[in-house]
């Protein structure tokens, strides 16, 4: 420890000078040399920067945590996507009994990471396109939110005498008005953006790391979005509206080139510290079996390989498994995700647009083609994107998905699923048929985005998966799968009264009540009869 006694004299004469001094300074000099004033904040709007990448990194998490607790643990197992290769973790997502500090992450940290950054672009009244924007990105981040939780707090996060900076005492809304406040907003967001991209220069070209600025592409990607939100209600009784809602975005101009996805560019992607650093998750036996089964010409774009036998494959880890072997066995035995921290975080592409394209068109749905066609867009733009050919073979495969072979004899299985790739024309065909080929292609278009595959599994229950090795919750029917989260223990205590009228929201929207704040619990989108 160094001996500050030395220091004192020298530093209290300082304190006493300034002391002295101080009365005969003005406002402006006595603020700190480098404090940034609210007016040179402004200049540049350099504020309006700062909030609008903080809300762009909230829409998939950047923050390595939240990240790993979202996208890796909850999302990518229930998806079908990542296992652990943590042995010692016993409370865990995957066999659906997180520990209380994991569980808290994906409902308290994204509500308190969400609402101070949109609480101060609210602020700025007179620019439409900032408000714009922040509507937009706040039901980008809050549709991933209430799809894992239900009824969420949302219209009355930000009361009108003033703003909770927690966001975790306010009354929820049942999942069917956030849905509707979705709407409504994404509608006033276009229409401003709408009155301000025909001025060329947006002055928001060094403010955005998505589109820099073009106006044009951030109306593709809210309809894209708008698209999104109402296929999410095929089976609720607003389907006719949705449908409306869909024809009218698609109308309006989506997503159809992969020059106009919506990429969150950074410095560092450091999610890549789960898989690259850490090692903490390697690639779900779901996923491997069908592109393995496939001949996937997207597998060396995707993941690594491993030893098998005398050669190299690729090789998935079946989810929701208390292993026996070592951690250093489990990494080197499974494929990891390829990526590097260079990586953008993908929020929406070309192909998933075409991919619900299709589906609206299985539907019946005024799309602006016809099904088959915009399924095979779908493969071939993912193709594109991830920089592979061979499509049109693909396309023609009848190859299924593998049975699942584990090189540790731990937990071998059956083939999770047997759609074939080829679109069938027959007569015979039935729309489930198809369907299921539409939204199979599409997850796998997904990965690893796996909050946005996990809520497409539960609505449409595509893609097939394998049950997870180990249910840790009498709630949840091991065949049928995680239906949605538990609510923190935190936000009941903090905010009790309110928690228990959303569970009472969610008991009522709910056609499968399985006590009612549980996983088990079907949200109100989720309305598909079981089969």
């Amino acid at each position: 420890m160094r001996n500050t006694g030395k220091y004192m004299g020298a530093l209290l004469a300082i304190v006493f000078c300034v002391a002295m001094c101080s009365g005969c300074m003005d406002d402006d000099i006595n603020r700190d040399r480098d404090e940034v004033t609210d007016k040179e904040m402004g200049r540049d709007n350099y504020d309006i920067r700062s909030v609008l990448v903080g809300l762009q990194g909230m829409v998939i998490p950047t923050q390595e945590h939240l990240y790993q607790f979202m996208e890796a643990m909850c999302g990518g197992a229930y998806a079908g996507y990542f296992g652990e290769t943590r042995t010692g973790w016993k409370e865990k997502f995957s066999t659906y009994n997180p520990k209380v500090d994991w569980a808290r992450a994906p409902f308290s940290d994204v509500i308190t990471g969400t609402y101070p950054n949109y609480n101060q672009i609210l602020k700025k009244e007179d620019n439409d396109v900032a408000l714009a924007l922040a509507r937009l990105l706040r039901v980008s981040i809050m549709q991933r939110l209430t799809d894992m939780y239900g009824p969420i707090p949302y219209s009355k996060v930000i009361p009108a005498n003033g703003f909770e900076p927690s966001g975790l005492e306010s009354p929820y809304d049942s999942q069917q008005e956030v849905y509707t406040q979705m709407f409504k907003e994404l509608d006033e967001a276009d229409q401003a953006l709408e009155a301000n991209a025909t001025g060329g220069n947006s002055g928001f070209e060094k403010l955005d790391d998505v589109y820099y600025g073009n106006l044009r592409q951030w109306q593709l990607y809210l309809h894209s979005m708008q698209l999104r939100l109402a296929m999410r209600l095929t089976y609720t009784a607003q389907a006719a509206q949705a449908r409306e809602v869909a024809e009218k975005a698609v109308r309006a101009g989506v997503i159809e080139a992969n020059k106009d996805n919506a990429l969150f560019h950074v410095e560092e992607n450091r999610s890549a510290l789960c898989f690259n650093d850490w090692s903490d998750y390697r690639v779900g036996a779901d996923i491997i079996c069908y592109m393995n089964g496939y001949k996937d010409p997207r597998l060396p774009a995707y993941f690594t390989k491993v030893p098998i036998g005398s050669d190299d494959g690729y090789v998935g880890m079946r989810i929701g498994i208390n292993s026996s072997y070592p951690d250093e066995r489990l990494v080197s035995s499974f494929s990891n995700r390829l990526m590097t921290s260079k990586d953008p975080y993908v929020w929406m592409t070309a192909a998933e647009v075409s991919f619900l394209r299709a589906e609206g068109a299985l539907r019946g749905w005024a799309m602006g083609g016809d099904a088959k066609t915009f399924y095979e867009e779908g493969v071939r733009l993912s193709m594109e994107e991830h920089g592979v050919s061979g499509a049109d073979t693909y396309l023609e495969s009848t190859g299924s998905p593998q049975a699942y072979t584990d090189p540790l004899s731990e937990s071998s299985a059956g083939a999770p699923g047997n759609i074939t790739v080829k679109w069938n024309d027959s007569s015979d065909a039935g729309m489930e048929e198809n369907l299921e080929r539409v939204i199979t292609q599409k997850w796998i278009a997904l990965f690893p985005n796996g909050i946005e595959a996990w809520s497409e599994h539960r609505r449409t229950g595509y893609p097939r998966l394998l049950p997870v090795v180990v249910n840790n919750d009498p709630h949840v029917d091991t065949n049928y799968g995680i239906r949605r989260l538990a609510y923190p223990s935190e936000e009941k205590n903090l905010n009790p009264e309110n928690t228990d009228a959303a569970i009472g929201m969610l008991i009522r929207e709910s056609d499968n009540n399985q006590g009612g704040d549980t996983n088990g619990t079907n949200v109100w989108w989720d309305k598909k009869p079981r089969t």
